[in-house]
C-alpha cells in the first residue's frame, strides 16, 4: 500500500481520535473519508478494520479521563452489559431491514439538538447534580439498550448521542458524561470488533498504522478536554452536531437527486 496513502489515513485518524474523545462522533470524519480514500476495497471490510483504530483511540481517551473524573462504576458495568447486547440485537436487526428511514428522522433530530444547545447556554455546563441510584440505574438501562441499538443498526454520532442522554437524564457535567460514554462505546466497540475479527473483514496494515494515529489524538484530546473542561468540550460538542447534521444531510437529499 502506498506510503502516502497511509499517511493520509493516519492524519485522518488522528483528527477523528481527538474529536471522539472529547465530544465522540469521531467515526463521522473517519469512516467516510476512509471510504472515499479506499474506494476499491469491500465496505465492511473497511468499516472492520476501521473498528481497530476507534477502539485503540477510545481506550486511551478513557484511561486519560480515569485520572481525573469519577465514575460511577456500578452504574457503568450494568450500562456496558446491556449495550454490548443492544448493539449486538441492532447488527442482527441490520441483516433483516434497511436503516435509512432513520436518516430523515436522525436529521430532525440532530437540527433541534444543535439549535438546543446553541440557546441553552448552560446545557452540560453546570457541576453534575444529584440523582437517586434507583433512577441512575434505570434510565441507565434505558439509555444503553436504546442507544446500543443505534449503534449497532445504523451507528454514526452514537458517542454524541450518549453524552446528551447522560447530561439531561442522569445530570452529568460534559466531563462526566465524556467519560461515560467511552466507557459504555468500549463495550459497543468490542462487540463489533469481536465479529470482524471471526469474519476476517481487517486489513491490518490499515488499522495498526491509523490505530497508532487514533490512539495520539485520542490521548491530545482527552488531555484538552480536562485541562480546558467544560465550555471548551461545549464548542466541540457543537460542531460534532453541525458535522452529523451535514453527513445525514447529504446522505437524505444526494439519494434524492
Amino acid at each position: 500500500m502506498e506510503f502516502d496513502l497511509i499517511l493520509l489515513l493516519c492524519s485522518v485518524a488522528f483528527f477523528a481520535g481527538f474529536v471522539d474523545s472529547i465530544v465522540g462522533g469521531g467515526g463521522l470524519i473517519q469512516t467516510p473519508l476512509s471510504l472515499a480514500l479506499l474506494p476499491h476495497y469491500p465496505v465492511a471490510t473497511i468499516i472492520g478494520s476501521l473498528k481497530i483504530p476507534a477502539f485503540t483511540g477510545t481506550a486511551i481517551a478513557t484511561s486519560q479521563y480515569l485520572k481525573k473524573i469519577k465514575i460511577q462504576w456500578k452504574l457503568f458495568a450494568i450500562m456496558a452489559i446491556v449495550a454490548f447486547v443492544a448493539a449486538f440485537l441492532g447488527s442482527r436487526l441490520l441483516l433483516l431491514v434497511d436503516n435509512d428511514f432513520m436518516k430523515p428522522l436522525l436529521f430532525v433530530v440532530l437540527i433541534a439538538l444543535f439549535i438546543y444547545t446553541i440557546f441553552k447556554k448552560d446545557f452540560g455546563q453546570a457541576k453534575a447534580g444529584k440523582i437517586e441510584k434507583k433512577e441512575s440505574i434505570i434510565k441507565g438501562i434505558l439509555i444503553a439498550f436504546v442507544i446500543g441499538m443505534y449503534d449497532g443498526f445504523i451507528g454514526p454520532a452514537t458517542g454524541t448521542f450518549f453524552i446528551v442522554a447522560f447530561v439531561t437524564l442522569i445530570r452529568m457535567d460534559f466531563l462526566q458524561a465524556s467519560a461515560t460514554a467511552k466507557l459504555v462505546n468500549l463495550a459497543t466497540n468490542f462487540g463489533s470488533i469481536c465479529l470482524f475479527l471471526i469474519s476476517g473483514k481487517i486489513i491490518w496494515a490499515i488499522a495498526i498504522p491509523m490505530a497508532i494515529s487514533n490512539g495520539i489524538g485520542g490521548f491530545l484530546g482527552a488531555k484538552f478536554a480536562i485541562a480546558k473542561g467544560n465550555t471548551f468540550i461545549r464548542y466541540i460538542f457543537i460542531f460534532v452536531i453541525l458535522l452529523s447534521i451535514c453527513r445525514f444531510g447529504y446522505e437524505i437529499f444526494s439519494s434524492k437527486i
